[in-house]
């Protein structure tokens, strides 16, 4: 492993340091409160806060001796000291946060798959996060079900089964039946998490603006802003309710894309109540042929930009626990609670972005653009093309007309441009702001082409990307587009019926 590798992977297993990472919940003793279900208690904001200080000062001051060590070891006892320092930093992290319902958790569910250079161990362990993470007790739970819905979950439903199938970072999710026999997925929020996620989001505040000293132009002021505003809508289930009526009706019959119901009459504030959605995890598409892979990527692409451009809306939670896996290429996608609604113009600006790097080349009104929109400050020392070089990237595989396979070199690759300082594009890097618009977007990057090298995932994505682009409008580039055309053309008809008298 390079030294730049080496880096952008320590950077990361601490930055889920400072998150919430799980990795030895099944390795110290607490795995078997799955078994042994518990109320869950929130530490207060300053315990929280001394938390986070405490291991980011501890892991620091264990890196400055890890790297004395290496300098006095062999290469082969270096690959194992890298590999020991890097193992316990990620268990530590466990120990000390995972039981730290609340925002950053997210986090250790990034890092489980975000990038390959992570070791396999540590990578396999914060796995856990993405659709596992230890439960509340039944009775908490039942307790929360009734204040919500004004009566115990037995009473409010025909049938309820006390142990989740999920739980995660801010509530989970339990089996039931409806009186009128639906079987449903109810999402209790966990109580107190409100008052946890708003001292993780403090603790965000002072790590990004720790970041701001290694990135001088990132503007973390508004970055927190945006953040906090996001993840607050995602404590209200109601809000997510709202969220996921609008790709419910969105894709309602699409050949590939399932969005669970909701069930409006069942949910609250801190309750969610949607249809039980049935489908294979990541583990097992993970076992599955090239080309079954390949349609799950085309249908989360097609989720993910279709829904981006056709609805002004992008889904910005993209980790491998938030999908269902069906051969075919169907994909059901679940938890709706961090969505970015995007304006008109906003959508104009990705466009012209697009069409000065893409359809039509042009260094020069590439780079204007993007100092207009504020990723680059105007003036850098550094040439048009260069520009194009270094954000260029994120563009490669719809750059040309032909086959591409986005490989995990790719995704590891689009992780560094935007973190690894030591390389070519160090003057772009610590120069580079992330406006409000683009903070839940860059989450296409650093989540949806993580997953995507997971799977190798392999297509003609210009002529996928055109199909999707409005200001391009081209036909069906597969198979399953043309499928999609079909459905489209059937949910524009008119009823038959329509216009008729009784």
């Amino acid at each position: 492993m390079s030294r730049r590798r080496r880096n952008a992977v320590v950077w990361l297993v601490t930055a889920s340091a400072l998150g919430a990472a799980v990795v030895a919940t099944r390795r110290r003793g607490l795995a078997d409160s799955t078994r042994r279900p518990h109320p869950v208690r929130h530490a207060g904001r300053f315990t929280r806060t001394a938390r986070v200080a405490g291991l980011g000062a501890r892991i620091g001051g264990r890196y400055a001796g890890h790297r004395a060590r290496r300098r006095f070891a062999d290469a082969d006892r270096r690959r194992q000291l890298d590999a020991e320092f890097e193992l316990r930093t990620a268990e530590e992290v466990a120990a000390t946060l995972g039981q730290m319902k609340g925002a950053l958790m997210k986090l250790g569910q990034m890092a489980s798959y975000l990038d390959q250079g992570l070791p396999e161990p540590v990578r396999a362990a914060l796995a856990d996060l993405q659709h596992d993470a230890p439960p509340m007790s039944p009775e908490l739970a039942a307790a929360m079900v009734e204040s919500e819905l004004g009566a115990p979950p037995e009473v409010v439903f025909a049938e309820w089964d006390p142990r989740p199938i999920a739980s995660a970072s801010i509530g989970q999710v339990h089996r039931a039946m409806t009186h009128d026999g639906d079987a449903v997925a109810v999402k209790v929020q966990y109580p107190g998490v409100a008052d946890a996620v708003a001292a993780d989001l403090d603790n965000a505040g002072a790590i990004f603006a720790g970041l701001g000293m290694l990135f001088p132009g990132l503007d973390h002021a508004a970055l927190v802003g945006e953040l906090r505003d996001r993840i607050l809508e995602e404590l209200d289930y109601e809000v997510e309710a709202a969220n996921q009526q609008l790709f419910v009706d969105a894709y309602e019959g699409h050949p590939t894309i399932h969005v669970p119901k909701v069930r409006h009459d069942l949910s609250a504030a801190r309750v969610l109540t949607t249809e039980l959605a049935d489908g294979e995890r990541w583990s097992e598409l993970a076992t599955w042929s090239q080309d079954e892979k390949d349609l799950a990527a085309e249908t989360i692409y097609r989720f993910a930009f279709g829904s981006l451009y056709r609805h002004a809306a992008f889904n910005g939670d993209p980790h491998p626990g938030n999908y269902l896996f069906q051969k075919g290429g169907r994909v059901t996608f679940l938890d709706f609670g961090l969505v970015k609604h995007f304006t008109p113009t906003e959508l104009d600006q990705f466009a012209e972005m697009i069409t000065h790097i893409v359809l039509e080349p042009d260094a020069a009104a590439f780079r204007a653009t993007v100092e207009r929109l504020g990723l680059l400050p105007v003036g850098l020392p550094v040439t048009d093309d260069q520009v194009v070089d270094y954000l260029g990237h994120f563009y490669e595989f719809v750059a040309d007309d032909g086959v591409f396979t986005i490989t995990p070199e790719y995704s590891s690759e689009t992780i560094r441009r935007f973190f690894d300082t030591s390389g070519p594009y160090a003057v772009m890097q610590k120069a580079a702001n992330l406006p409000p618009s683009f903070v839940v977007i860059q989450r296409i990057s650093l989540g949806l082409y993580a997953i995507f090298g997971e799977l190798h995932a392999t297509g003609n994505w210009r002529r996928l990307a055109e199909e999707l682009w409005p200001f391009v409008g081209g036909p069906p580039a597969t198979p399953m587009g043309e499928e999609i055309a079909a459905w489209s053309r059937r949910r524009a008809a008119p009823s038959r019926t329509a216009g008729r008298g009784a």
